[in-house]
């Protein structure tokens, strides 16, 4: 090898740079500013885990980011919020407590609790959000018997009727498996 050549097993990782920085460099700039929520017709929630905006954001709003098309962020049909969750207590605090509060007792959201909002409504503002209120819409991210469990769960912390979600949701014990470790062959080299 002689000095000015570079090993063929670095290449792939150098163009790889170099072909990051060039897409980067010819995208479109995404800007997370709250005129975006006006201009997708999304509230600040839809893209980012805290419903004020900034921060991490959620899966709609990381594609959103990476295709740098300001004016409408992407459905994902089929994409869970969570996934094998059918906890109504537990699905509260994955999608509703971070505005509504642990409590419902309010916070970037409505106030909850003592609200006399019904299920009917519950359900709607689920499905449909609130674009005023700047909560955005869950269409199609529960299934059927999720929805139903944050539903009756939401409806119980309206009436107070329930105590909130522990703060950690327990486990069960790690499943491991692995199988008899291999022994490599001799190789002959060096």
């Amino acid at each position: 090898m002689s000095r000015k050549t570079i090993p063929w097993i670095v290449m792939p990782g150098v163009l790889g740079i170099f072909a990051l920085a060039f897409a980067l460099f010819l995208a479109e700039p995404a800007h997370a500013l709250p005129e975006f929520s006006g201009r997708t017709g999304e509230s600040c929630a839809t893209c980012h885990v805290n419903p004020g905006g900034g921060g991490p954001r959620t899966m709609r709003g990381l594609v959103w980011a990476a295709r740098g098309r300001a004016d409408a962020v992407p459905e994902l049909p089929g994409v869970l919020l969570a996934p094998g969750v059918e906890d109504g207590a537990e699905l509260y605090q994955i999608a509703c407590a971070s505005c509504h509060g642990k409590l419902g007792e309010g916070m970037f959201g409505l106030k909850l609790i003592y609200s006399g909002v019904n299920e009917a409504k519950i359900r709607g503002n689920i499905l449909r959000g609130r674009l005023q209120s700047g909560m955005p819409a869950f269409q199609g991210q529960f299934t059927d018997e999720q929805l139903k469990a944050l539903i009756a769960y939401t409806f119980a912390l309206v009436n107070a009727e329930t105590t909130p979600a522990p703060a950690t949701f327990p486990l069960g014990p790690a499943q491991f498996q692995a199988d008899a470790p291999v022994t490599p062959a001799p190789s002959g080299g060096n």
